[in-house]
């Protein structure tokens, strides 16, 4: 997979932010990606919305790709790795089938509001705590507890970012890059968002059609980006 990347500094860590929606932090080896939200296009048929299928499929192409791509022996997800009950049939076994393929890497989650039936999904993964704390940063699912004096720079989901590019329709899922947290962009193809805009002290790493735009003003983190084609 050729994946574009663009190599930021965060909290004075190296991490790189791809465009199919993932950070990773090279000092761990770990892929970090948020709101998965497995089996969201089945709960939504369920209750009479339409929306194509496959989208589960397509997500875990795209997370193997990542996964190869980056070299990462760990995977973490921060909140909304399924979007509600977990059937019996349907997308599950879409699931194991894809763990099955990457046995060497570790997985985990951080617990999301969607996951609910995640304690008893049998995904094969590691259930963390709600607020997991690892060199200078804290991770967690949603940007609401705000980083305290020695609490660590946040990393968390939740709000799915999205952002508009001049010259494109519609807004693209976006990396938040605030002076104390970074929300990242929902990794689900079916996924809304709220607006953000680059600000005196918060950039943004755009999300749009296989590439990524940092737009990351003198005082935000992460200035200073290379962008890598891997």
């Amino acid at each position: 997979m050729s994946a574009e990347r663009a190599e930021v500094s965060i909290a004075g860590e190296a991490v790189e932010l791809f465009a199919e929606r993932a950070l990773y932090w090279k000092a761990r080896r770990r892929l970090v990606i948020a709101d998965l939200h497995l089996g969201k296009g089945e709960v939504f048929r369920k209750s009479g919305i339409s929306l194509p299928s496959g989208g589960t499929l397509r997500d875990l192409a795209r997370l193997s790709g990542l996964l190869e791509a980056s070299g990462a022996t760990q995977l973490w997800i921060l909140g909304d790795v399924v979007h509600g009950p977990v059937p019996e049939s349907g997308w599950p076994r879409d699931w194991h089938r894809w763990r099955e393929k990457h046995p060497g890497v570790a997985m985990a989650a951080v617990p999301g509001n969607h996951d609910r039936a995640l304690s008893r999904a049998g995904l094969g993964l590691e259930l963390l705590p709600d607020r997991v704390a690892d060199g200078p940063f804290m991770f967690q699912h949603a940007p609401g507890i705000a980083a305290e004096a020695g609490d660590g720079h946040v990393m968390c989901g939740h709000v799915h970012p999205v952002t508009p590019l001049p010259g494109l329709k519609g807004r693209w899922p976006s990396f938040w890059l605030r002076s104390q947290t970074t929300v990242l962009p929902a990794f689900s193809e079916f996924t809304g968002g709220i607006p953000v805009t680059p600000t005196q002290d918060a950039g943004v790493g755009i999300c749009a059609g296989g590439h990524i735009v940092l737009v990351v003003p003198r005082d935000a983190p992460g200035r200073g980006p290379r962008r890598d084609e891997g």
